[in-house]
């Protein structure tokens, strides 16, 4: 059976496990971290980069630091992960759910203005495969409504919109560093912050509550309890773990991008026949080669495809089920306007396997099997 995704691993992974462990000092915040963090913040651009425990606690931070509070009103896709929702619910806030863009399953900022209320207090663009929002519209809109930004990158690092990294552009971001990503610690994440004047609000909450981090950086003699807070630090052998991947991110960059276009190279010819509908990457966004997915004709055809692939050795997927359809979306959100696209795109929406080191044969024999399918 060819797996739709197998964790990355690069070969040095346990050496820095076992170096983390000889330095007596596996609890977060060590040497790893601190590697991990200066790479994000180098590669980005970004104010301060905070490795957490998972990008849902990076939103979860993200919502504390803009006081979302009950009443509250965040405006997101419905076509996203559980964590994007959670994170501002769980502040007793409503999520207002908007309709997608057919072609990159991007929530569509046209649509966005419209769900504006007097209790609106952010918007969550969610980079769907990592393919950048428009962020330009999203912001002139935020700033108009004096609205935060909260980016929703967890499948976006190594993406960029207009040159500028995702999860830089709006107030805060959100990576994910799960078994599924890029990138990955097992379970992890980080928050990006851009205004410098929340860091030490951002690492209060990060630490309990205290001011740790000041008092380790040797700023006061000792530390205490400051403020409501929680624990958000990933133990240091996570962070070994993710070193070594970031270590060598160009070449797993190259190495999934090799593969993505592989697929898109041996399956446009049924896209020119009209038989499936391939991933669409607008001119000012480069993507970083989370997933490579099409679009069947129906969810029919899509059951029908899994089955098919499924017998021929190669598991395929799809991907989430709106949320404003699942038993907590319509008790904690609301759809505003109409569901053009988010339900019937998602039914017809399938993910092929891709992942660092898959073999180029299996991706072709991938290809060779979806063709025969669809009769070529």
């Amino acid at each position: 059976m060819i797996n739709f995704n197998v964790p990355p691993y690069v070969g040095t992974e346990m050496k820095y496990i076992e170096e983390a462990i000889a330095s007596h000092k596996i609890c977060g915040d060590g040497d790893f971290t601190k590697r991990c963090t200066k790479w994000i913040e180098d590669k980005t651009k970004t104010s301060k980069a905070l490795l957490t425990t998972s990008c849902t606690h990076a939103t979860e931070m993200a919502a504390l630091l803009c006081d979302i509070a009950p009443g509250d009103e965040v405006i997101m896709p419905s076509y996203t992960f559980v964590s994007t929702a959670d994170a501002f619910v769980l502040r007793g806030a409503t999520a207002v759910f908007v309709d997608v863009k057919k072609e990159t399953m991007n929530m569509d900022e046209n649509l966005i203005e419209a769900a504006i209320t007097e209790k609106t207090k952010a918007i969550v663009p969610v980079h769907y495969a990592g393919v950048p929002c428009e962020m330009d519209k999203i912001m002139e809109i935020a700033k108009r409504h004096n609205l935060v930004v909260i980016e929703d990158a967890a499948q976006g690092i190594m993406s960029s919109y207009k040159g500028k990294p995702l999860g830089t552009i709006g107030d805060y971001g959100c990576f994910s560093f799960h078994e599924t990503k890029n990138y990955s610690m097992g379970e992890g994440g980080a928050l990006l912050i851009r205004n410098p004047e929340m860091v030490e609000e951002a690492e209060i909450i990060r630490e309990k509550g205290t001011n740790r981090s000041k008092f380790f950086r040797g700023q006061i003699d000792k530390y205490t309890w400051v403020n409501a807070g929680s624990s958000y630090l990933p133990s240091e052998l996570n962070a070994a773990y993710l070193w070594a991947q970031l270590e060598q991110a160009e070449k797993i960059y190259d190495d999934r991008m090799n593969t993505w276009n592989c697929y898109y190279d041996n399956l446009k010819e049924l896209e020119s026949e009209g038989k499936i509908e391939l991933p669409y990457i607008p001119d000012e966004c480069v993507h970083n080669a989370h997933m490579f997915y099409l679009k069947a004709k129906d969810l029919e055809e899509r059951t029908e495809l899994i089955d098919f692939l499924k017998a021929k050795g190669i598991l395929a997927v799809f991907h989430y089920i709106p949320l404003h359809t699942a038993p907590a979306g319509l008790k904690f959100g609301r759809f505003h306007g109409e569901d053009k696209h988010t339900t019937k795109e998602s039914e017809r929406l399938l993910r092929l396997p891709l992942y660092y080191g898959i073999e180029k044969e299996k991706v072709l024999y991938i290809c060779d099997m979806v063709r025969e399918f669809y009769g070529k």
